[in-house]
């Protein structure tokens, strides 16, 4: 099945355990314990971003609690409160196990659709200081305009009832922006609003950052797409979760961009960081986007994170964070992002290695590197 542009911004893929604390980076960019511990509820906790919020908060010396139905990973987090319940207040056991609880802070990175967020955000708002809510940048209504900010419009649906993603995510953002709105308007003034881009890293089972640097191991003639000076953002879901508890831990509101890096990120820069993890050296076709797009990578196709640096997607990797970096948003070297998530990826089982999720075959890239060099 083709997954597209949208399919791979959800977040929430499951976790074969936790290496998020594994490398010395992470504890020179989140070190020590704070000054005063939180009882911290996490909805969700055990897929993807989940446990970059876990460990981030653990190592800070906070409480944590974690609520979801115990499907994914439910061994991982042994030592921690685990409630079992369901997102959905319609179903049997629901969020009967949230009632009459208190948390200084509630973080919430599997909400989907707003009647489930407006549930659980009304429930926990009597007994919660701050409900942070994890967004997406799919939730502005355009990609078209560079360096936009918080302030851009946001994405609406024609029947704001709709709990399906619909054909290729197209709904999912519409459906984001209608969460952020339902866990502001049963906290006023206590809801925090965080925008992610493609969060990447260890234990990233979308194979979407994975894959460059496992395309640039294979060596030989590799597709570059687009021009080496087009943009591009990521952050290390390490880096988020950091960041979400610093959200809490100073009782933050507002809304922000969670995109990375600081400072432009370039294709030229991504790549050069895979040839420095891999120590591999492939040759380098750059194709233009206008081409591209002609061969349907349109953003929705076969290469993960890039995008066609025009049109509509413009300024899709270019939102700006300064609202963010200023609230304390820190990045680590993506050099280190690519070694772990590589590292992490060269651990799995090797049919698991054969099997990427994302990203250009063999036999695809070649046909469009023909096609290129026909028409040169």
């Amino acid at each position: 099945m083709t997954r597209t542009r949208r399919d791979f911004l959800k977040l929430g893929s499951a976790a074969a355990g936790s290496m998020l604390l594994a490398s010395s980076e992470y504890t020179r960019f989140w070190a020590g314990p704070a000054s005063q511990p939180l009882k911290i509820l996490v909805l969700g906790g055990t897929g993807f971003l989940g446990p970059g919020v876990v460990d981030a908060a653990v190592a800070r010396g906070h409480v944590v609690t974690l609520f979801n139905r115990g499907k994914t990973s439910p061994t991982l987090y042994p030592n921690l409160e685990k409630l079992r319940g369901d997102r959905d207040p319609d179903k049997d056991e629901g969020l009967k196990a949230l009632v009459d609880r208190k948390w200084d802070v509630v973080i919430d990175d599997t909400g989907y659709f707003p009647r489930m967020v407006k549930a659980s955000a009304t429930l926990l708002a009597p007994n919660v200081r701050q409900y942070i809510f994890v967004s997406s940048i799919s939730a502005y209504a355009s990609n078209a305009v560079e360096n936009a900010d918080e302030s851009a419009p946001l994405a609406k649906l024609e029947d704001p009832k709709v709990e399906t993603m619909g054909e290729g995510y197209q709904f999912y953002g519409g459906l984001k922006a209608l969460c952020e709105q339902a866990a502001s308007e049963a906290l006023p003034g206590r809801a925090t609003i965080v925008r992610p881009g493609y969060i990447v890293g260890p234990n990233d089972r979308t194979d979407r950052f994975t894959w460059w640097p496992v395309r640039v191991a294979r060596g030989g003639e590799m597709i570059a797409p687009g021009a080496p000076s087009d943009p591009v953002q990521i952050i290390d879901v390490r880096d988020l979760g950091a960041f979400l508890v610093l959200l809490g831990e100073k009782n933050t509101i507002g809304t922000f961009n969670a995109v990375g890096p600081k400072n432009k990120l370039t294709m030229q820069q991504m790549i050069d960081a895979c040839r420095a993890a891999t120590k591999a050296d492939p040759k380098l076709t750059w194709i233009s986007s206008e081409f591209m797009l002609k061969q349907g990578e349109n953003g929705d196709g076969q290469i993960p994170i890039w995008l066609p640096y025009t049109g509509e997607y413009k300024g899709f990797h270019t939102w700006s964070n300064k609202r963010a970096v200023a609230a304390g948003l820190t990045f680590r070297p993506l050099l280190d992002t690519t070694r772990d998530t590589l590292t992490w990826f060269r651990s799995l089982p090797a049919e698991r290695q054969a099997d990427m999720k994302a990203g250009l075959s063999p036999e695809a890239e070649k046909k469009i590197l023909a096609a290129w060099h026909a028409q040169e």
